[in-house]
């Protein structure tokens, strides 16, 4: 499965590991991924969502139904 917030979309940045001496090394950057199930009232049933904390901050503030509406609207399963 791949490390993607099914909300904002975020992905693995890359950048560089850079030691005391300046040597550089490719490093991945991985966002703060979750698994969360969230209870759709209005469908009666729980959906789980991977969602970094950004997302769930995104949720607090637009509510868990207004979020879903846009996934489906994007042509995600959910």
């Amino acid at each position: 499965m791949s490390r993607v917030c099914q909300v904002t979309g975020k992905r693995p940045m890359y950048g560089n590991n850079v030691s005391h001496a300046n040597n550089k090394t490719r490093r991945r950057f991985l966002p703060n991924l979750h698994t969360v199930r969230f209870w759709l009232e209005n469908e009666r049933r729980f959906v789980k969502l991977r969602v970094s904390r950004k997302g769930l901050r995104i949720i607090d503030k637009k509510g868990i139904d207004k979020v879903v509406a846009e996934l489906r609207a994007r042509g995600e399963r959910v």
